[in-house]
């Protein structure tokens, strides 16, 4: 799936789930360089029955709620800028008190956030030191853009810069940490990140967790050893249409994986802070991520 494409589905998704008003969803769209009319046509496409939730009220989903153990949980850890390919980058580090391993994050296509930091942060108290990288770095970082800016500059940055950026950060963790195993998470956009980091090839990733990512059309993953743990949502229609391509793509290249799918849960259902979230099946994987990490990166 092309990263423009799967953008501009992120917006008609937000638009259907009541995130963000039609108004907005067709901003947004206009500055993916959508015409009017195929604009339009995508969030037709996008609208559940019974029509798009209204801006600001629940999907239908457990309203998103916080714990000290939850992915939304105010994050520890700090600010950082370190040298990339072409440009200065910006990220946030958590260090763990006794690391077993250091993990990338890559965050959604909302940038680097706060929930983003805090998944960081999580992994860091669960004794994975992290850096949640801001793949905006060279537009000023994430949080000086609006959100339909941040979708935009995603879409106009190349496959190649943004993997130059990933490797940059794998650079910084092995300095900050050195002698760990290194590993990458990503969600959404950040897990078809994971997906192009292992397409481009970097032998130093021991394991590689991409949620709900869209995996390249045609996949190489050869060049590498990482242990690569897919994390698929049984309704997610759109990113699941690409899951057969990269498990042949694993297959192909002789790397231990898995594929898992979660049972009745939709795209995004990791975030905490979003209307697709789902406690039960969030707190399974995260289960799942921490077992996969102790096989493979402590």
């Amino acid at each position: 799936m092309a990263l423009h494409d799967y953008l501009a589905g992120e917006v008609g998704e937000d638009w259907a789930d009541g995130v963000i008003s039609r108004r907005e969803a067709l901003r947004r769209l206009a500055l993916l360089g959508l015409t009017v009319g195929s604009a339009v046509a995508l969030l037709e496409a996008c609208a559940p029955a019974g029509g798009p939730t209204s801006p600001g009220s629940s999907s239908g989903s457990a309203s998103p709620t916080s714990s000290p153990s939850s992915p939304g949980s105010p994050a520890d850890g700090e600010a950082i800028a370190f040298a990339g390919p072409t440009a200065e980058l910006k990220g946030f580090f958590a260090a763990a008190s006794a690391p077993k391993g250091a993990m990338l994050v890559i965050h959604e296509n909302r940038g680097l956030n706060d929930h983003i930091r805090s998944v960081a942060s999580r992994l860091a108290s669960d004794g994975y030191s992290s850096l949640a990288i801001d793949l905006l770095s060279e537009e000023g970082g994430s949080d000086a853009l609006a959100q339909g800016d941040v979708q935009a500059a995603l879409s106009r940055a190349s496959t190649e810069r943004l993997v130059g950026d990933m490797k940059a950060g794998l650079d910084e963790l092995e300095r900050r940490v050195p002698g760990a195993k290194l590993g990458a998470i990503g969600f959404c956009f950040g897990g078809g990140m994971v997906w192009a980091l292992l397409d481009a090839g970097d032998p130093r990733l021991a394991a590689a967790i991409p949620f709900y990512g869209p995996a390249p059309a045609a996949p190489d993953f050869s060049g590498n050893t990482a242990a690569v743990l897919g994390v698929y949502a049984e309704l997610d229609a759109r990113v699941n249409a690409s899951q057969a391509t990269a498990e042949a793509a694993l297959t192909a290249a002789g790397l231990e994986h898995e594929i898992k799918v979660y049972p009745g849960v939709d795209h995004a259902f990791f975030n905490d802070t979003g209307a697709r979230y789902n406690a039960e099946q969030a707190a399974a994987a995260y289960a799942d991520v921490l077992a996969w990490l102790t096989r493979f990166l402590a």
